[in-house]
């Protein structure tokens, strides 16, 4: 029996079912928790957050660094093949509902908890915003990627690899020491 290729369109289908299945648990425990402890569910919606948040950080960081090798595989190669298919499941699968269960909770607990009041808080949605166009310009780059027409060294994506990371540092820092009241 041979196995089957992770880039074949029924690998895909299957990837796509568990991810929806994933999808709607994670949901459907954001409901139960809204439904069956409201006075708890602080908690609980701050933790979800915190894992959306890891899972949306993990495919900003890794995206990237398929960009770097993919810039370096020859057009029409499997190689350059299999990292569209990594792109766009990566995007599709992880990083898009991530990003969107993020800002849903992360609205929640800003509205819920702080009023939207702060000064960190403002900035901290600022430097959200900034990862957020981050995000689009790394999707749009994997549709460029897929027809190819990446038009960017590797140079660039090692670089880009890094607003991320500097936007996640600051965003931390401003949520656990909140210096601007």
């Amino acid at each position: 029996m041979s196995e089957e290729r992770q880039t074949s369109t029924t690998a895909g289908r299957k990837t796509y079912l568990r991810a929806g299945v994933a999808l709607a648990v994670f949901v459907g425990f954001i409901a139960l928790v809204l439904h069956v402890d409201p006075a708890d569910a602080y908690l609980w919606i701050k933790a979800l957050h915190i894992i959306a948040v890891i899972s949306w950080m993990a495919g900003l960081l890794y995206l990237p660094r398929l960009f770097i090798y993919h810039t370096d595989a020859p057009v029409g190669s499997v190689q350059s093949e299999t990292f569209k298919v990594m792109e766009q499941r990566l995007i599709r699968l992880i990083m898009n509902p991530a990003m969107m269960i993020t800002w849903v909770l992360g609205l929640y607990l800003a509205w819920s908890v702080y009023g939207f009041s702060g000064g960190w808080l403002h900035a901290k949605i600022a430097l959200v915003i900034a990862l957020t166009v981050t995000h689009v310009y790394f999707s749009r780059s994997a549709k460029a990627f897929g027809r190819d027409e990446n038009r960017r060294p590797a140079r660039h994506w090692r670089l880009m690899n890094e607003v991320p990371t500097v936007l996640m540092i600051v965003i931390v820092i401003l949520v656990v020491v909140k210096p601007f009241g």
